[in-house]
């Protein structure tokens, strides 16, 4: 029987079900109607347990799957089987039903893997400094995992990546490791995740799910396990397809966000509120779309994913030149916020340096705790070479953790929002944000999101 097609089928009354034990040691039947059946045996594994990983494993487990989570950061395990959440979006009452039910369990140990159907990798897909792409996270994960994965067992990476990661990077990985042949005794597929953390209408069951698989039976096995989880799969010919679907989708949106960022400062230049021309432009119910201008670009897909295409481009003699135009402009939004915050302070009469500056909000996006890549910190580092004293509020992010882009401004932590400043800096629309009312506060104002709604006189638009 397809052990993975059972996830999803009813149960009939005979139907017997292959445990595996560790490769090479057998199968043990197992009959579903038991409830006494050992319940160290999972649907799902799912290595990497951040803002791609956990919504993953509570769709299955709200699916009735059974979900191994797995993750080096054993604190994420330790609260994960206490069920909390370490995920402001994320509710602990979701945790905590999955594990009351018995559907999650949390582990830092990778051989636990052999004891699941299918296997899924959400692992970090960073840049290194030369902005080439790291796959090391997904590299020392293959590594650790091969020695554990069985025949029959199916294979995805969800990690944005270059298409050929999986084929060319992964597989060969898992293989050596493994003794196994990929498309004969396991089976291999790319599944590019969709998630939009702080969007209270998106729901994960209701996104399509695109899947390329190494082989036609390896596609027909994913199809089959995310066809619990979500109402749409799109199957996709191989898994570079899949791919460059992800890229496709983050390039477009990085491109066009470099479009409205250089109107904006030419617009302004020209007298002319961007804002306004956007929601005019959105009336048209045909070939249009809006996007927003920022101060930058943050968050792990959009300021990366794209950097991946242009480097694997290189290897077929192509320049991807509109991307990289599209990279270089949203990169130098903080330098135009820069010189908004300095042009406050000179209608001041007062220096950058000395001057004392609040930011409110570091997360990439409103209303979410992550603050991965966040232009916030290219702001602050920014102000603080010229002298400038810089705190910052931000209710979603207390303290400000060490990443891989914030060293310089890690341990800084959340402070009220007073008068106490010479201007202050609006880089996250944070819904909270909307109810104070800075025209009363009298500091000059830069807003980045065109979020503030009681506008003080001395109100700049970045």
């Amino acid at each position: 029987m397809n052990v993975h097609a059972r996830i999803k089928a009813p149960v009939a009354e005979t139907s017997l079900v292959t445990e595996r034990d560790r490769r090479g040691c057998g199968l043990r039947l197992v009959d579903e109607r038991d409830n006494t059946a050992e319940q160290s045996f999972y649907d799902v594994a799912v290595i990497g347990l951040g803002y791609v990983g956990l919504p993953l494993c509570l769709a299955f487990s709200k699916a009735k799957s059974r979900v191994l989570g797995l993750d080096v950061d054993e604190a994420k395990v330790s609260k994960l089987q206490a069920g909390v959440s370490y995920i402001k979006h994320i509710a602990n009452e979701d945790v905590q039903k999955a594990r009351e039910q018995e559907l999650l369990t949390a582990s830092a140990d990778f051989s636990q893997a052999s004891k699941s159907d299918a296997i899924l990798i959400c692992v970090p897909t960073p840049l290194t400094v030369n902005r080439t792409p790291d796959l090391s996270y997904v590299e020392s994960t293959a590594r650790a995992l091969a020695p554990h994965i069985c025949s029959g067992q199916l294979i995805v990476l969800e990690s944005t990546t270059y298409p050929g990661t999986t084929d060319e990077v992964l597989k060969p990985i898992l293989e050596e490791g493994s003794g196994l042949v990929a498309g004969k005794d396991f089976f291999l597929a790319y599944s590019p995740e969709r998630e939009d953390p702080g969007n209270p209408k998106s729901n994960f069951s209701d996104c399509p799910k695109v899947v390329g698989g190494f082989s036609e039976t390896c596609l027909n096995r994913a199809t089959n396990l995310y066809q619990t989880i979500v109402k749409t799969v799109v199957p996709v010919s191989n898994c570079r397809v899949a791919e460059a679907t992800k890229l496709m989708e983050n390039i477009f949106r990085s491109v066009n966000i470099a479009l409205v960022n250089e109107l904006k400062v030419i617009y302004a230049h020209m007298g002319i509120d961007v804002w306004e021309v956007i929601q005019a432009a959105a009336t048209k119910p045909y070939g249009y779309m809006p996007f927003f201008p920022g101060p930058g670009l943050g968050g792990h897909c959009i300021p990366i994913d794209p950097f991946y295409l242009t480097w694997k481009a290189l290897e077929y003699g192509h320049h991807t030149r509109l991307i990289e135009l599209a990279g270089e402009i949203n990169t130098s939004m903080p330098d135009y916020v820069i010189s908004r915050i300095i042009d406050a302070l000179n209608d001041a009469s007062k220096p950058v340096r000395g001057s004392r500056v609040l930011v409110l909000g570091v997360a990439y996006k409103a209303n979410v705790d992550d603050d991965r890549e966040s232009p916030s910190y290219n702001i602050i580092e920014s102000l603080e070479k010229r002298g400038a004293s810089v705190s910052y509020n931000d209710p979603h992010v207390p303290i400000i953790r060490k990443g891989r882009s914030n060293s310089a401004v890690s341990g800084k932590a959340s402070v009220p929002i007073t008068t106490d400043y010479d201007v202050l800096v609006l880089c996250t629309n944070h819904e909270s944000y909307g109810s104070v009312d800075f025209k009363k506060m009298d500091v000059p104002l830069v807003d980045c999101r065109n979020a503030c709604q009681q506008r003080p006189d001395n109100y700049y638009a970045a």
